[in-house]
């Protein structure tokens, strides 16, 4: 885990012939991102494009593989079997892996994405199979859990290297998921995810939409770069977690 808390963002979302001003305009506040894959969204081009930004940034690089989902964005959930979902991880992950060596740069992580993350959150089987097929990848890079998930504990107990992640611009529920996309309250504006900072970096906790907070493992922070204003949540926490020495 690192000494500091990392800020990290889901890139290359996009297509060739589509802007990609966001991502280079959020990258300088990051210190590591997670490269879109090809099965919910980006292509070979977006990817290379994605790569070589993060390397001018000094950024650390992750594969962000999915459901194979492009009309849903990857945010509709799938029931593949062992063998599919194995296939899936080794084809997606393998390929970015492949992109970022040839630039003589190395791969440091592997996100899921979307409807993926979240079943393997609490869906052991899942859960299983990504840490255990990254991990026969290469055994050196870190799987990005959400904290206090299944998926979190059960890389813990297999020695498999992972980070706790949290989501700087999404309401939590009270068993610590995150609040569904379907449901009003689930995105956090500027003020409110400027809040939740403040409580993941000096209290390693949530606060709950009843008040309550809940302690949770902070090693690394997601914005989505697709959130209104994302820019500028990324750029306070830059700022906040370099002036307070997290």
């Amino acid at each position: 885990m690192p000494n500091q808390i990392d800020i990290n963002c889901d890139l290359g979302e996009y297509y060739g012939s589509q802007s990609k001003r966001t991502d280079l305009d959020i990258m300088p506040f990051l210190s590591s991102c997670n490269v879109a894959c090809g099965f919910h969204s980006g292509d070979p081009v977006c990817i290379q494009d994605t790569i070589l930004a993060a390397i001018k940034h000094n950024v650390k690089i992750g594969a962000h593989p999915s459901f194979p989902d492009l009309q849903g964005f990857g945010r509709r959930d799938m029931n593949l079997s062992t063998k599919e979902l194995e296939a899936s991880l080794l084809y997606q992950v393998s390929a970015v892996k492949g992109m970022v060596e040839a630039t003589g740069s190395q791969l440091h992580h592997v996100k899921p994405h979307g409807a993926l993350y979240n079943r393997a959150a609490g869906d052991k089987s899942y859960a299983t199979v990504i840490l255990e097929t990254v991990n026969r990848i290469d055994s050196s890079l870190f799987v990005y859990c959400l904290s206090g998930s299944q998926m979190a504990a059960i890389a813990q107990e297999k020695g498999i290297p992972h980070m706790s992640e949290v989501f700087l611009d999404r309401q939590y529920e009270a068993d610590l998921t995150l609040r569904s996309r379907k449901l009003e309250g689930a995105l956090l504006d500027i003020e409110q995810a400027s809040q939740q900072l403040k409580v993941f970096a000096d209290h390693s906790s949530v606060q709950l939409p009843s008040g309550e907070l809940k302690q949770l493992q902070v090693d690394t922070i997601c914005i989505h770069s697709d959130t209104k204003g994302a820019l500028h949540m990324a750029e306070f926490a830059f700022h906040y977690l370099n002036d307070h020495n997290h």
